[in-house]
């Protein structure tokens, strides 16, 4: 079992960081590992909107970059200024599902610390996978 609760904070540390001139609209995202560690994620806008990039992805991509894999991943935590929980772009849920286990455990948060946790296939039923190439 994780705390869930040190993981929401730490991915509102994660949060303070992001790049949102635009939006105005801050996400973080904290990945715990096996040996205690956290990987931080922020979103990070750009004047082309096509080219930012969500927290969940940042954190991932840092996960990798960092020479670890999905293996070593315990639980993810996501959060927004949401009314309800935050919900990952369809991206991020295809991105999670390729670089996180099918029943890696999502904490989906808001500022409220309101929580809902799901595994990453629940958030991607019928996905795109290695399967289909």
């Amino acid at each position: 079992m994780y705390d869930k609760n040190m993981l929401l904070d730490t991915a509102l540390v994660a949060r303070a960081n992001a790049y949102a001139p635009y939006s105005k609209f801050k996400v973080g995202a904290a990945i715990l590992l096996d040996n205690g560690k956290y990987i931080l994620g922020c979103n990070v806008e750009n004047a082309s909107y096509g080219l930012s990039n969500c927290a969940e992805r940042t954190a991932l991509f840092k996960m990798i970059s960092d020479g670890y894999t999905k293996n070593n991943v315990v639980a993810m935590a996501i959060v927004g200024d949401t009314l309800d929980v935050i919900s990952p772009c369809g991206a991020c849920r295809q991105v999670m599902l390729e670089l996180l286990k099918p029943d890696c455990p999502i904490l989906l948060c808001n500022l409220k610390r309101d929580m809902k946790e799901y595994k990453v296939i629940d958030l991607l039923p019928y996905a795109f996978s290695e399967k289909d190439l």
